[in-house]
């Protein structure tokens, strides 16, 4: 039985498609009023559930644009990306008729400095700025948990000890 288990795994790995690639900003801002970094978090459009500002590739454009560029369609902020990853989370995107494809997000620190009136998915989404623990407690994927329990501002993936994975990745 041992042996069938061991063949039925190979296969599955066989079948099994790499991880899609998203890009993602971290948006925070220091608070005026403890000197600590507070983060947006926005809902998902389709579940509502609390989300950072992510998206697929885009031809030309460098993961941390692209980035840059989904947190202003996404949440209407405008600020200073880094061009280093803080790290990447796994997740499983729903996709039509119940279908789920495995996502790995690379995530990029962004430094809201600017908050627009009116942004392509204005009224699409809530948004609304917390403290990282807050954040990390609302949102559901545990790598992403762990990256915002660990966010730093200035810190880059270097310093870090580990990227933030699911048991999934």
């Amino acid at each position: 039985m041992k042996i069938l288990n061991r063949i039925a795994s190979d296969v599955r790995l066989m079948f099994r498609r790499p991880a899609r690639i998203q890009y993602a900003a971290l948006c925070y801002r220091i608070s005026k009023k403890n000197n600590l970094p507070e983060v947006l978090l926005i809902t998902s459009r389709d579940t509502g559930r609390w989300v950072i500002p992510k998206g697929w590739p885009m031809q030309g454009r460098l993961p941390h644009a692209v980035a840059e560029r989904e947190a202003y369609e996404e949440a209407g902020v405008r600020g200073t990306v880094h061009a280093e990853s803080i790290g990447y989370y796994m997740y499983q995107k729903g996709l039509s008729q119940g279908l789920t494809v495995p996502c790995k997000v690379q995530v990029y620190p962004l430094e809201v400095s600017d908050l627009c009136k009116n942004f392509p998915e204005k009224g699409e989404r809530r948004l609304e700025w917390v403290s990282c623990a807050e954040a990390a407690a609302r949102v559901a994927e545990p790598g992403l948990k762990k990256l915002l329990r660990e966010f730093q501002p200035g810190r880059s993936a270097a310093h870090r000890p580990e990227p933030a994975k699911n048991a999934q990745a």
